[in-house]
């Protein structure tokens, strides 16, 4: 059947205004719609109007470091760089991350993090900006060996980590401090940009945690060149996008972390 200008002819017009006319809007509600839809604004005025959402300004990407070697100090900080497999992993994750744009890298100054970044960082040009507010919590410590080891030998420092120890010569309250002012430093100066930090799970989980409004800041494992991604907002919101994307590692046969099999 053609249509017609008007609604339906014939047999047809007498179900159409039964089943359909009962629908249309009476003039009250028509009056508001016609005027909004005649009445210009400038594209100043538009700009000021106050959005209904947060405007999405900055994709922080937080990217925890390869699998470091285990390294045991008599004295002074352990700070270990990354394994043959680290290196493999921060190269995977170079590769992945090539299919996006990256704006900034920042990172962290504690080896395994610096070194992670570097496959990113020639592949981009860009050079890492070095925070020393995003090293791990346990930076001065003289022994570094990852959990991964200490579960297998069930060794006494894997209960007392699991159990949500902190092991450090900073109080909680001084590393979340010193975290949140750096990653949010770090939003503040790359409005509409695309920024990766590589850095460390005990950064990660602090600032998600801070995000997501929980009693703990260390709340879930993050794999290595585990990828998080955040949005932040020109209003201060942030929205938690991604936790522990791994997909660069999957078919390496590389270690994800502690519950890789």
């Amino acid at each position: 059947m053609n249509a017609v200008r008007g609604g339906p002819k014939g047999p047809f017009l007498r179900f159409y205004r039964e089943n359909h006319e009962s629908e249309r809007p009476d003039g009250e509600t028509l009056a508001p719609i016609q005027r909004k839809t005649k009445t210009k604004r400038s594209a100043d005025d538009a700009a000021r109007q106050t959005l209904p959402y947060p405007f999405i300004v900055v994709e922080l990407i937080l990217v925890r470091h390869g699998l470091p070697v285990r390294k045991e100090n008599t004295s002074g900080p352990a700070d270990p760089e990354l394994s043959v497999d680290g290196h493999a992993q921060a190269a995977l994750f170079a590769k992945y991350m090539m299919t996006e744009h990256i704006d900034a890298i920042y990172s962290s100054p504690l080896k395994r993090a610096v070194q992670t970044a570097e496959p990113l960082s020639s592949a981009t040009g860009l050079t890492p900006t070095l925070v020393p507010g995003i090293a791990e919590w346990d930076q001065h410590s003289n022994e570094y060996i990852p959990v991964e080891e200490l579960k297998a030998a069930n060794d006494p420092r894997w209960l007392e980590i699991a159990q949500g120890g902190f092991s450090s010569d900073e109080i909680p309250e001084e590393f979340h401090a010193r975290v949140l002012e750096s990653i949010e430093t770090i939003i503040d100066n790359h409005r509409g940009d695309t920024v990766v930090v590589t850095c460390h799970g005990g950064v990660i989980n602090d600032y998600l945690a801070h995000v997501l409004g929980l009693p703990t800041s260390q709340f879930f494992y993050p794999n290595y060149t585990s990828i998080h991604r955040i949005a932040a907002s020109s209003a201060g919101h942030r929205s938690v996008l991604s936790v522990n994307e791994t997909s660069h590692l999957r078919g390496s046969g590389l270690p994800t972390g502690l519950f890789h099999v």
